[in-house]
């Protein structure tokens, strides 16, 4: 038999005070572990400031080039047209090319001399006939002449013997007669003798046309010059009217640019242009104004200028040139272009080095740019600097206003 298990009211509140100290001790063992997980076990490291390596350049004065940029075709200044002097003839051969270099009488083209040949054999032939007759009609007025002669003795003889009464009237008249018709005889065969000769004429003229027609069989420069177009093709029929070959004389060429009328009086015959390619950088070259032409037109307000080139196998006919036409040169600050920084707003800022090694951005007016050569391309500062002032070059584009920097050795 289970015996009951009498509860004491002592027993209970030591009970209840236990438990109420270990749960004070689980709460407060908690929270210290809390704050010692979140505690930072050391204080934050500060960062390096680090600087900009850069290059510098000074703003200096310069002479500098003001110009008027325009664009043009490049034309032969001299286009001359090379026909045949013979028409109706086939061309046999084509002896030169498009862009060939020629010289002065050099052969260009041959065309068929078959049917010229044949006439001229001709005519030599019927000028050795000519010949002939007149060598038989020379000898007919010789013996002519000298029966005549002897006619004329005969009728002098006999009207001295008719005075006497020696001989009759008749006989007279006959002589007299005789004398007649010899002159007649002579007279002929002079006529004959003229006819001879003109005919002996007639032919050698004719020997000397063809003759200078089978000269004028090939075709050949009239000058020292360049094939600009050959239109020359084996088997055609030449014309005197239609050009075989068109020649730029001297192989002299020129850039034709139209300048508004607004422009015109900046620029003067002899200006130096400096003239290039965006397609080919062989051409960089220099000419001069040759040419400006006298009249505007009045669509569009503009003129033709003529440039002078000088020889450059890069440069031909047809090709799409630039032009910058000097007009005036001015003394004037210039810095590198690549220091230059163009906005969005329209406007360009350089970084102007400050003498506590920072960066100070600066907006600036520029003006003409000039250029050596590709790499070294100044531009002119029309307002925003002074000389002296330095300008960050190369790293320009990473920096921003009041950055330190470090000038790289130069």
């Amino acid at each position: 038999m289970d015996v009951p298990r009498v509860r004491h009211p002592r027993s209970e509140k030591r009970n209840r005070l236990l438990i109420g100290l270990g749960l004070s001790a689980l709460l407060v063992g908690g929270t210290g572990a809390f704050f010692f997980v979140r505690r930072p076990t050391s204080a934050p490291q500060q960062v390096a400031t680090s600087t900009q390596t850069v290059s510098i350049a000074p703003v200096q004065p310069a002479r500098i080039s003001r110009t008027i940029d325009a664009t043009g075709t490049v034309a032969a200044r001299d286009l001359l047209p090379i026909a045949p002097e013979a028409s109706g003839l086939q061309v046999q051969q084509v002896l030169a090319n498009e862009g060939q270099t020629v010289r002065a009488g050099q052969e260009l083209a041959i065309l068929s001399g078959d049917v010229l040949r044949t006439q001229l054999n001709q005519a030599q032939a019927q000028s050795t006939s000519a010949q002939a007759v007149l060598g038989q009609r020379q000898a007919t007025l010789q013996q002519q002449q000298a029966t005549l002669t002897e006619a004329q003795s005969n009728l002098r003889r006999y009207q001295q013997l008719a005075q006497s009464g020696a001989i009759s009237q008749a006989d007279l008249e006959q002589r007299a007669t005789a004398v007649a018709t010899t002159q007649a005889a002579v007279s002929t065969a002079q006529a004959g003798i003229g006819q001879a000769q003109a005919d002996i004429q007639a032919s050698q003229a004719e020997i000397q046309r063809l003759q200078t027609q089978l000269n004028q069989t090939i075709v050949r420069s009239p000058t020292n010059g360049v094939i600009a177009e050959s239109l020359a093709k084996v088997g055609d029929v030449a014309s005197t009217m239609n050009p075989l070959f068109r020649l730029i004389r001297e192989g002299e060429l020129e850039l034709q640019i139209k300048l508004p009328s607004t422009q015109l009086p900046q620029v003067r015959e002899g200006s130096p242009v400096k003239i290039a390619s965006d397609a080919d950088r062989r051409i960089n070259v220099q000419g001069t104004v040759r040419e400006i032409a006298p009249l505007i037109d009045p669509q569009t307000r503009q003129a033709t200028v003529k440039i002078n080139l000088p020889q450059n196998s890069a440069i031909r006919s047809g090709l799409f040139l630039r032009a910058a036409i000097t007009t005036q040169t001015a003394q004037a600050l210039v810095i590198p272009s690549k220091a230059v920084l163009p906005q969005s707003s329209g406007g360009s800022t350089v970084f102007v080095l400050q003498p506590d090694g920072t960066v100070r951005s600066q907006i600036v007016q520029t003006g003409a740019t000039q250029s050596a050569d590709p790499n070294n391309t100044t531009v002119e500062i029309v307002q925003g600097l002074n000389a002296g002032d330095r300008v960050v070059v190369a790293g320009a584009g990473y920096l921003k206003d009041g950055d330190r920097v470090t000038v790289a050795q130069q």
